[in-house]
């Protein structure tokens, strides 16, 4: 996806402009994935995808294909995007719990482990989680991480040692 990522940040570049179409086919699924496994929570990620494409159709001239590539561009403003949703929600239930319905489906997985990994990232602070899931589950670089959550790269490295300890700590089985 690197090679494609590289020609359609050209293209970006050379032209001004990307079919978002040709954008959201590539980058829909991982993007997806990213925010699902950040909130568990699949309308807003079904959501946020799409207003992620929609943002990145309005201001696609700011991007700049020496700075990053399309990818860390995209994921970046998925991210900056669900940060901004979580915030509002957090203090929607804070003024009036009572309207606030949390819709989360029980999904029956065979694989005790993966629940068990599961809770124990969901246990992480918001920024460890975040580095977490990109370099993990996305298979980014340190730099890539940096770029998309505006962090320099040694609190990246910071933040994911700090993670797999605690991991470590939560994931022990006493016997």
């Amino acid at each position: 996806m690197n090679l494609d990522d590289k020609t359609v940040s050209q293209n970006i570049e050379q032209q001004g402009t990307c079919p978002i179409e040709e954008l959201f086919v590539m980058y829909q699924k991982p993007i997806y994935q990213f925010v699902y496994r950040y909130c568990q929570d699949e309308q807003l990620c079904l959501d946020l995808v799409q207003d992620t494409f929609i943002r990145f159709q309005k201001y696609q001239n700011r991007f700049d294909g020496k700075k990053s590539t399309i990818k860390t561009y995209l994921f970046r403003m998925a991210y900056q995007l669900m940060i901004n949703r979580l915030k509002r929600r957090s203090r929607l239930v804070k003024i009036m719990p009572f309207l606030y319905i949390q819709s989360q489906e029980q999904h029956t997985l065979t694989y005790e482990d993966k629940l068990t990994v599961q809770s124990a990232i969901l246990q992480l602070p918001d920024e460890q989680r975040a580095v977490i899931l990109l370099t993990y589950y996305h298979d980014m670089t340190q730099r890539e991480v940096a770029d998309i959550l505006a962090i320099p790269t040694g609190t990246v490295k910071s933040r994911l040692h700090a993670s797999l300890k605690k991991l470590k700590v939560l994931l022990e089985v006493n016997e």
